[in-house]
């Protein structure tokens, strides 16, 4: 089909017209994405799966309404007490920001938030308050906040949550005494990870506790084997990462081999895998057979490759040299690129993932791409796989980019950067109902 008549067509769908053509131009659509989730990986590869989804999805597949919104970005602010949340459209065509709604108030300091894989909840940190909310995206993108729970630990610093929508993991220190297994409460300045199962509604259950090292500060959950891995910025012995296998009924968490958790004088004291000299954030690609690690203090990217049991195995061909003070990471939907936000250097580094050993390399067109001053966060769109965005604290902005997803490469997206609140701290963004991250599965 013609170029400029599949042009013409989506112009007539932005103002509700020729619907006749449009509905089958979806049709069309519909049995491309039937045909790619045919296709054996083997014998065509992730690449040419993918190439065919984003042909369905510019057919219209992606998106049934009528607006061209691809999704929703929301971005935490702690400038004020409380903190806020922007709320932003995502333009299918090309990725620039419009803003919904007014700013939603969070709690104290919110830091990190995450959505349910439905792209239906977010649910947000406040540091300052020690809680977690809940908060139910409505069928405009506005946020409505629905509870506020305590997390049972003090200044939480992660979120996480399986991708069966079933517990949120949440990292916490305890600033009044050490972990107590009788007891289930934080007492003495130890680390714990609070599991809430996620009721049928998204509201969440009764939390419980597990120990950890002292200073967790990330948390990264398995797409497919049950593994939950927790990055511990210890201050006072090695820093190093606690991999956990997921019990699929209660959400507990058992030590694989290579990690221990013991309690020693009444203080907890873990032992895992070697993160670096001060490990800042951690992520695992979607196929689960690799995790990274950044570390701040050594400006490098770790690689780790996932063995059957849980425990990781250090990349022979690592560390990898990043950007100044590397504070972030996150990896793209079909997880062959990774991207690092280098705080110090006000930057975003784009690092091509071997899909057999895992090892990063640089990206072509995405090596040290300027962002705002003082980057914090990165979240990639999960509607469309081909939209960045990153928070950034020094300059109130927030950064887009559209990716190339067999490159890596980056480029601006129109009117970018966009304001937000005072002090953006991290984002997220969900779907606009259903796209094609629901048929692309690694």
């Amino acid at each position: 089909m013609n170029l400029d008549k599949v042009r013409a067509v989506l112009q007539h769908r932005h103002h509700g017209e020729d619907r006749a053509v449009l509905f089958s131009l979806r049709e069309t659509g519909a049995k491309l994405a039937g045909f790619a989730k045919r296709l054996r990986p083997s014998r065509f590869g992730r690449l040419a799966k993918v190439s065919i989804l984003s042909l369905a999805v510019a057919l219209g597949l992606s998106s049934c309404s009528l607006d061209y919104v691809a999704g929703y970005v929301y971005i935490t602010t702690a400038k004020s007490n409380p903190g806020v949340i922007d709320q932003y459209s995502v333009d299918y065509q090309t990725g620039a920001l419009g803003p919904i709604g007014t700013p939603v108030a969070a709690g104290n300091n919110p830091t990190r938030l995450i959505a349910s894989p439905s792209g239906k909840f977010v649910y947000v940190i406040n540091t300052g308050d020690s809680t977690v909310q809940e908060f139910a995206v409505q069928g405009d993108g506005t946020l409505a906040s629905k509870n506020t729970y305590a997390t049972g630990g003090s200044h939480p610093a992660a979120i996480a949550i399986d991708p069966q929508g079933a517990f949120l993991y949440i990292a916490n220190t305890c600033t009044a005494g050490a972990y107590s297994s009788t007891t289930n409460a934080c007492t003495a300045g130890s680390g714990v990870v609070s599991i809430f199962p996620v009721n049928g509604d998204n509201s969440l259950g009764t939390v419980s506790l597990q120990p950890v090292g002292n200073n967790p500060v990330g948390i990264s959950i398995s797409y497919f084997n049950r593994f939950v891995y927790v990055l511990d910025q210890e201050t006072t012995s090695t820093p190093q990462i606690l991999g956990f296998s997921q019990n699929a009924t209660t959400g507990a968490l058992t030590p694989v081999t290579g990690t221990t958790i013991a309690t020693v004088s009444g203080k907890t004291v873990a032992t895992g895998y070697a993160a670096g000299v001060a490990p800042s954030a951690i992520a695992e690609e979607p196929t689960s057979r690799f995790v990274y690690v950044t570390d701040q203090a050594a400006n490098q990217l770790i690689g780790y490759t996932v063995l059957p049991s849980g425990a990781l195995l250090a990349m022979v061909n690592g560390p990898f040299p990043t950007g100044l003070f590397p504070i972030s990471l996150a990896i793209d939907p079909q997880g062959t690129v990774l991207y690092v936000l280098n705080y110090n250097a006000n930057t975003l580094e784009g690092f091509a993932i071997d899909e057999a050993t895992g090892t990063p390399s640089a990206a072509a067109g995405a090596y040290q791409t300027a962002v705002g001053t003082g980057p914090t966060c990165a979240a990639i769109d999960p509607a469309l796989g081909i939209y960045l965005y990153v928070s950034n604290s020094l300059d109130n902005t927030l950064s887009a980019e559209r990716l190339d997803p067999s490159t890596g490469g980056l480029s601006a997206v129109p009117n970018a950067p966009f304001s937000a609140s005072g002090q953006p701290t991290c984002v997220t963004v969900v779907p606009n109902g259903a796209h094609a991250t629901q048929l692309i599965q690694p």
